[in-house]
């Protein structure tokens, strides 16, 4: 059932939880997440990040997500992660996405307003929502990388009076905020500082609060954090290393001399990722 993100975040609003979005950079990541959700029965995010080209294109990607989306039972947005440019966003919108983020975290602030404050505009002409940030949380969301959690130097708090501007001037959806988290593997454990998703939200109206560099914290601070205000959370690494795991296993259980089918490791792979993504979408709900 396809929704708007600013739809689906209002059910997580209502509920007092968080929606997981997952990167679907390929068909079997695509087919996990949707999977999972249909089997918990939880409303989904389901997401493609520019950096995830080097595997398959948008507008390869973009046309099955769609279809997924509209043929599960659940509540789904399908979102651009990461969007770099207003092209890459009109073509996520051309492609039917509900959801679109313009990350222009790195731009000066006056730069970062007009970029979003522009998205907004025809986003919302298309009947999609926007998410876009401010501060920065050091890495692109790539999945392969290594995050270095409080120790990242790359990363910038974001100020939630700063934040209270920026979304009067912008008009949008959702904010993603950097409080702690990084994007990869993290190399330490992840110090965050909840207070900065707290007085956001108070500065704000409430707007809710999206944490990326999801993968790799703990339960507690998952849930510590939802409790804060926050609504959307990123979540790709884990998934991904899940299905590597998988595959890996998997391969390691053939016996010697039997072949090693491509098409059987990405069943393993799927099957995998699907595990994974079922226990965070139900921590997100506060489910376990």
């Amino acid at each position: 059932m396809l929704v708007t993100l600013k739809e689906i975040l209002k059910i997580a609003e209502e509920k007092n939880i968080a929606v997981g979005a997952f990167n679907a950079p390929n068909l079997e990541s695509l087919q996990a997440v949707m999977s999972a959700a249909e089997e918990v029965q939880l409303p989904v995010i389901i997401q493609f990040a520019p950096v995830h080209e080097t595997f398959n294109l948008l507008a390869d990607m973009g046309p099955l997500m769609m279809s997924y989306a509209k043929r599960v039972s659940v509540p789904v947005c399908v979102h651009l992660d990461h969007g770099d440019t207003v092209e890459r966003v009109q073509q996520a919108l051309d492609l039917g996405f509900t959801g679109v983020m313009i990350d222009g975290s790195t731009l000066p602030y006056e730069e970062n307003v007009a970029l979003s404050k522009k998205v907004v505009e025809i986003a919302h002409a298309a009947g999609a929502s926007v998410e876009a940030e401010l501060g920065s949380m050091g890495r692109t969301e790539t999945g392969s990388g290594e995050g270095t959690g409080a120790n990242d130097e790359t990363k910038i708090y974001t100020d939630p009076v700063l934040a209270k501007d920026f979304v009067a001037q912008t008009g949008i959806d959702a904010l993603a905020c950097s409080f702690g988290t990084t994007h990869g593997i993290y190399l330490t454990e992840p110090k965050l500082d909840f207070d900065v998703v707290k007085n956001v939200r108070a500065q704000t109206g409430d707007i809710p609060v999206v944490m990326h560099g999801g993968s790799g914290v703990s339960h507690d601070d998952y849930h510590t954090a939802i409790k804060s205000g926050v609504r959307k959370i990123n979540y790709f690494t884990y998934m991904d290393v899940a299905g590597g795991k998988a595959a890996a296993e998997a391969v390691k259980a053939t016996a010697d001399g039997k072949p090693y089918f491509f098409t059987e490791m990405a069943t393993k792979a799927r099957e995998g990722m699907k595990a994974n993504v079922m226990a965070a979408m139900k921590m997100f709900a506060l489910q376990e």
